[in-house]
């Protein structure tokens, strides 16, 4: 059955619901995977969605900080969480469509401004993550699965506007590219975005800090979609929604999407 996935960081699903119901009435995924919702599950504006057609949520909360969310046209059933790195946070949830497809939506930690473990203690937290991420897709190899997210890490040199420039910048360290690299072996995962685009400047983020981001255009591909080896075949239609970072008060990322015909 084919299906459109999106993935999005929204930086406060509650602040930011109008954006949602602009995003799901504009495009319509059939699925939409949030991250940084900044809410308990019991705060966030389902009905909302619901009303929408997106009367199928999975979802983990946490006040004011993390958070994440599937919210779907599709029936789908829980399909656990995970807490990389034991920090207590709600980064990770799974659900399992009627065809045996699972998703899992995972907000990797940013890890600070400063890329050393041994002075920055986020920034080991966000190693740890994605090394227990790596451990766990190799001890559970996934079949018929879909990735997404806020990962917080551009791999490529084109994945940001200056690899040279950033490549002492949290994000784009090489040791953060290697684990990435590793998590994604790991589970034998296709970059589906890349593998429809593979070639070319390709952003998902801009600063806040940036007085025009879309002149400045100084931007890090920091959110992904990944399949299975298996069915990776099957995704096609990838796109990131520039447009959407510049609608009013904005997330500082944008929507990622990618089609899947099983």
């Amino acid at each position: 059955m084919p299906f459109t996935l999106a993935t999005w960081n929204i930086n406060s699903i509650r602040l930011r619901e109008g954006l949602v119901k602009r995003l799901l009435t504009e495009e319509a995924p059939d699925i939409l995977c949030l991250q940084e919702c900044k809410s308990p599950v019991e705060k966030m504006p389902l009905a909302t969605f619901r009303d929408l057609g997106y009367g199928h949520v999975v979802a983990r909360g946490q006040k004011g900080y993390n958070g994440v969310a599937i919210l779907s046209k599709l029936p789908l059933e829980d399909a656990g969480e995970m807490d990389f790195a034991g920090l207590g946070h709600a980064r990770h949830v799974a659900a399992r469509l009627e065809s045996g497809v699972t998703i899992h939506n995972v907000y990797v930690p940013a890890g600070g401004d400063v890329p050393d473990r041994a002075v920055n203690e986020k920034f080991g937290q966000k190693l740890d993550y994605v090394a227990e991420m790596r451990d766990w897709f190799r001890d559970n190899r996934p079949d018929r699965a879909i990735l997404v997210g806020d990962l917080n890490i551009a791999p490529r040199e084109d994945d940001v506007w200056s690899h040279r420039q950033l490549l002492k910048v949290v994000s784009h360290t090489p040791v953060e590219v290697d684990h990435l690299g590793q998590a994604q072996e790991a589970g034998g995962w296709v970059d589906v975005t890349r593998a429809d685009i593979p070639e070319g400047k390709l952003y998902s983020w801009w600063s806040y800090r940036a007085r025009d981001w879309d002149a400045a255009d100084k931007g890090r591909r920091l959110d992904h979609v990944w399949a299975s080896s298996d069915i990776a075949g099957a995704a096609h239609g990838s796109r990131i929604l520039r447009a959407v970072r510049g609608w009013e008060q904005p997330s500082d990322h944008a929507p990622v999407l990618a089609s899947f015909d099983l």
